[in-house]
């Protein structure tokens, strides 16, 4: 859901609920169980364990969730910023060629990503202002989305080999080069364009509404920014 603040949209992640409830949860849980065994006599016995496993678990997912992002995305007038616990990336309104959720048809059947497709109008005014810590990232935890597509583009489980290999040297239709994890994540974004039409993705898990929702909305925000935030705000 959005958070509305000052012609401003904010909206939360997915990831980032709840963190610090299931933070304190586990917490008081563990230390009563720790407390009982203390005033108990005898061993700990299994189903002992098997709770303290279990509040330990929900201390580590929640102390993840509280370093993730209070906000995952933010629309201006001026830009649409995407925040992530290793960086940001942004996209102006005039950057941004149309959103849309990416589908892969291979003749048989057809995939359909759970995320947001990202069109760009120009790929070497996103480079310039991309960081290499959260490219690197990216790369990483957004590799299983690509070898979906690969894989449904791959006749008879032959892949052409740019295609699995993530090569740090990259060429723009500018004439710009770029080099190591920059480099790396252009090539992601030409192979993406090829296979899907979308340069960039964003995980359904960034946003809590509807994915196809939130697509329209983009398009809406690219289209007229001020009057997409003004609608929202009233």
């Amino acid at each position: 859901m959005a958070n509305i603040n000052k012609q401003i949209l904010k909206y939360r992640a997915q990831g980032a609920k709840n963190g610090i409830e299931i933070l304190v949860v586990g917490s008081i849980g563990l230390i009563i169980i720790m407390l009982f065994n203390l005033l108990r006599p005898g061993e700990i016995s299994i189903i002992e364990i098997f709770l303290v496993s279990l509040c330990i678990a929900a201390i580590l997912i929640g102390f993840f969730k509280t370093q993730e992002p209070f906000y995952s995305i933010i629309l201006t007038e001026q830009q649409l910023i995407y925040q992530h616990k290793y960086g940001q990336w942004h996209i102006h309104p005039e950057n941004l060629h149309h959103c849309g959720i990416p589908k892969v048809d291979n003749g048989i059947d057809y995939l359909e990503l759970n995320a947001i497709g990202i069109k760009l109008n120009d790929i070497d005014s996103f480079l310039s202002a991309l960081a290499p810590r959260i490219a690197g990232k990216l790369l990483i935890e957004q590799r299983h989305f690509f070898m979906q597509v690969v894989q449904k583009n791959c006749k008879n489980g032959h892949c052409p080999s740019e295609w699995l290999v993530e090569d740090n040297k990259y060429r723009s239709k500018k004439g710009i080069d770029y080099n190591g994890l920059i480099a790396m994540f252009a090539n992601r974004a030409k192979h993406l364009q090829f296979l899907t039409g979308y340069d960039l993705l964003l995980p359904a898990s960034v946003i809590e509404s509807d994915i196809w929702e939130f697509s329209a909305n983009l398009n809406k925000w690219k289209r007229d920014p001020s009057q997409f935030i003004k609608s929202q705000c009233e």
